[in-house]
C-alpha cells in the first residue's frame, strides 16, 4: 500500500513517514502543494490513499483533494487543526473520506487509514454485486428491486437512486451537498435541498421499522447521513 503524504511541517512529516513505514506502508512525501500536484498528475495510479494537511505554504489540502477526485477514485484523509464543523463539512463536500484533527495519536491515524481502505474495498465489491444487503433490506441491482424481510418495497426511481448512493458508500458520512450532487448527476434533473429532505423521509418510512428512530439511514448531527458502520 502506497500513501501520498503532504505535510509542510517537516518534523511532523518525518514522524508520520517513519510510523507509516513501520506499519508496512510505502510513502511518497511532499512538503508543499506544488510537488504534490506533480505526483497526483503523474503517479496517482500507484497511490492507494492520500493524507493531506489542510494548510500548506502554497495552497491547501482542499485543492489537492479536488484534483485527486477529478483524476481518480482514491481515498483522501485530511490532517487538520481546524476541527469546527464548517471546515470539516467543506472537506467532506469536496470528496474527502475522513479527517483527523491535530494533535492526534499515530495509532488512531493508522486505524482511520485501515478503516477507509476497508470501506473502499467494500464499495468496489458493492458496485460489482448483483445483490446488496443492509440489515433486513435487500437490493437486487439486476432487477432494480428492493425487498424488506423478503417482501418487495416499491420505490420511485429517485428513491431507488438515493438508496443506491447510500449502498455504495456504506460506513461513510455523506453530506447533503454530496447527496444532491450525486442525485442530480444520476437523475439528470434538479433536486433541491427541500426535495432531498422529502426523499430521505420517504425512504425511512418505507425501509425503517420505526422511521422516527432510524437505524438504517442515520443522521450524523451537523454533518449529514450515514448507512452502516
Amino acid at each position: 500500500m502506497k500513501i501520498l503524504l503532504v505535510e509542510d511541517d517537516k518534523t511532523i512529516a518525518s514522524g508520520l513517514e517513519y510510523s507509516l513505514q513501520a506499519d508496512g506502508y510505502e510513502t511518497v512525501l511532499c512538503h508543499n502543494a506544488s510537488l504534490a500536484k506533480s505526483v497526483i498528475n503523474e503517479r496517482l495510479a500507484d497511490i492507494n490513499l492520500c493524507l493531506f494537511d489542510l494548510s500548506l505554504p502554497d495552497g491547501s489540502g482542499y485543492e489537492l483533494c479536488q484534483l485527486v477526485k477529478q483524476r481518480g477514485d482514491k481515498p483522501v484523509i485530511f490532517l487538520t487543526a481546524l476541527d469546527d464543523e464548517v471546515n470539516v463539512v467543506m472537506g467532506l463536500d469536496m470528496g474527502a473520506d475522513d479527517y483527523i484533527t491535530k494533535p492526534f495519536r499515530i495509532r488512531e491515524l493508522i486505524s482511520r487509514i485501515k478503516s477507509v481502505l476497508r470501506r473502499y474495498d467494500k464499495q468496489i465489491q458493492t458496485k460489482t454485486r448483483t445483490s446488496i444487503e443492509i440489515e433486513n433490506v435487500q437490493i437486487n441491482t439486476l432487477e432494480g428491486k428492493v425487498y424488506k424481510n423478503g417482501e418487495e418495497i416499491l420505490l420511485t426511481a429517485l428513491e431507488y437512486r438515493l438508496l443506491l448512493i447510500f449502498a455504495n458508500h456504506v460506513g461513510q458520512v455523506l453530506t447533503r451537498n454530496q447527496l444532491l450532487e450525486r442525485i442530480w448527476d444520476v437523475a439528470g434533473e434538479f433536486v433541491n435541498d427541500n426535495t432531498l429532505t422529502v426523499y430521505i423521509k420517504r425512504l425511512r418510512e418505507k425501509l425503517e421499522d420505526d422511521h422516527r428512530h432510524p437505524t438504517i439511514i442515520k443522521t450524523v448531527r451537523g454533518m449529514g447521513y450515514k448507512v452502516g458502520d
